[in-house]
């Protein structure tokens, strides 16, 4: 056998046995164990409080990171109006 064909031999093996690697970890990835697997959806977070929202609204207005209109925007947009 020549070099250049021991060479590709070679390589060939080794590129098979490295995407057989490859896809023996991807099927492991595909497969969640049952503990870890929800079947039920997972509750909403509760709403958050619009005053607290305001508050951080009008401190971040009042440090200036609010323009005018921002502020009565998001206000507007937390009260529903």
């Amino acid at each position: 056998m020549g070099f250049r064909r021991r060479t590709r031999r070679r390589a060939l093996i080794a590129g098979a046995a490295v995407a057989h690697h490859r896809d023996n970890r991807y099927a492991e990835q595909q497969q969640a164990p049952a503990d870890d697997y929800q079947d039920e959806a997972q509750p909403a977070p509760p709403p958050a409080d619009p005053a607290y929202q305001l508050e951080h609204l009008a401190q971040l207005h009042d440090s200036g990171a609010l323009t005018d209109e921002e502020f009565t925007a998001a206000k507007a947009n937390i009260l529903g109006s």
